[in-house]
C-alpha cells in the first residue's frame, strides 16, 4: 500500500512538471507559464482518467458474482491514485494563481504579488473551486478509507462502476483548452461538447441507478425496492455522491444550450445563473 502510494505521489506531479516543461520549450509550442500550467493540468487529469476508466472497466467486467468476487487492481489502482486527488487540488490553485495574476492583481510590471495579496487569491479559489476542492478532500479523507479498509474485500463490482465515472473527464478537460483558447466556434469544440454531455449523462449521472439496478438483478430485487432493501449509510453515501454531479451536470446543459442556440437568437435571459 505504501509502495503504491508512494508511486502516485510521484507519478501524478512529475508529469505536470515534465509536461509544463515540455509546453514552454517546444519550439512549435514555446507556451507562457500561464498557458502551459492550465494545458499540463488538463492534459494530466486525462491520463489519470484513462487509466482510472481503464482499471474501472477491468474490474468491473471481471467480477461475475458482484458482491464477492475480488480484482488485485480495484485496491492497487485506488492507492496509486489517491495522491492525484492532492495533486490536483495544488494544480487547480496553480491555475488560478496564475490567472490572478495575468489579470494584473499582482505586483506592479508583473512582479511579484504586493503583501497580503496571496492570501486573498488563496480564499478566491476556494470561493471559485470550493465544491472540486470538496469533493477531491471527501475523495482522500473519506472515499479512499471506506473503500480500503471498510469494504473488506467487498464490491469490487461496484468499485470498478464508480472508477469508470472518469470516462467524461477527458472531454470536460478538452472542452476547457478551447475555451481557453476561444475556440468555442469550432466544430470540434461543438462536437467535443455533446460527447460530454453524453459521457458525463451516461458515467456519472445514470451510473447511481445503473448500480442500484445491478443490485436488485443480484438480490431478486426490483429497482424501487432496492433503496428500501440496503442500509441507510449507503443510500446517503449514494446521494452525497451523486449530489455534486447532478449539479455539474446541469452547468453542462445550460452551457450546452449557450453553445448550440442558433446565431442571431437573444442571449440568455439576465436571471438565469451564468458560468
Amino acid at each position: 500500500m505504501i509502495l503504491l502510494f508512494g508511486l502516485g505521489c510521484i507519478f501524478f506531479p512529475a508529469i505536470f512538471t515534465l509536461l509544463c516543461w515540455g509546453l514552454q520549450t517546444h519550439p512549435n509550442l514555446r507556451m507562457e507559464r500561464p498557458e502551459a500550467v492550465l494545458v499540463a493540468s488538463k492534459l494530466v487529469s486525462s491520463v489519470q482518467a484513462v487509466m482510472a476508466s481503464t482499471a474501472g472497466y477491468i474490474v468491473s467486467t471481471s467480477c461475475k458474482h458482484i458482491i464477492d468476487d475480488q480484482h488485485w487492481l480495484s485496491s492497487a489502482y485506488t492507492q496509486f491514485a489517491v495522491p492525484y486527488f492532492i495533486y490536483d487540488i495544488y494544480a487547480m490553485f496553480l491555475c488560478h494563481w496564475h490567472k490572478h495574476q495575468v489579470k494584473g492583481h499582482g505586483g506592479d510590471e508583473g512582479g511579484p504579488p504586493a503583501p497580503g495579496s496571496t492570501w486573498a487569491v488563496v480564499r478566491g479559489y476556494l470561493y471559485k473551486e470550493f465544491l472540486m476542492v470538496l469533493h477531491h478532500a471527501v475523495m482522500v479523507l473519506v472515499c479512499f478509507p471506506l473503500s480500503v479498509v471498510w469494504r473488506q474485500g467487498k464490491g469490487d463490482f461496484f468499485l470498478g462502476c464508480l472508477l469508470m465515472a472518469e470516462v467524461s473527464t477527458p472531454f470536460v478537460c478538452l472542452g476547457k483548452i478551447l475555451i481557453q483558447y476561444k475556440q468555442q466556434h469550432t466544430l470540434l469544440h461543438k462536437v467535443n461538447g455533446a460527447l460530454m454531455l453524453l459521457s458525463f449523462l451516461c458515467c456519472r449521472v445514470l451510473l447511481f441507478p445503473y448500480l442500484y439496478w445491478a443490485y436488485g438483478r443480484h438480490a431478486g430485487l426490483p429497482l424501487l425496492a432496492v433503496p428500501l432493501a440496503i442500509p441507510a449509510h449507503i443510500n446517503l453515501g449514494a446521494a452525497l455522491l451523486l449530489a455534486p454531479q447532478l449539479y455539474w451536470f446541469f452547468l453542462i446543459c445550460r452551457g450546452a444550450c449557450r453553445l448550440f442556440r442558433p446565431r442571431g437568437s437573444p442571449p440568455p435571459s439576465l436571471d438565469q445563473p451564468q458560468d
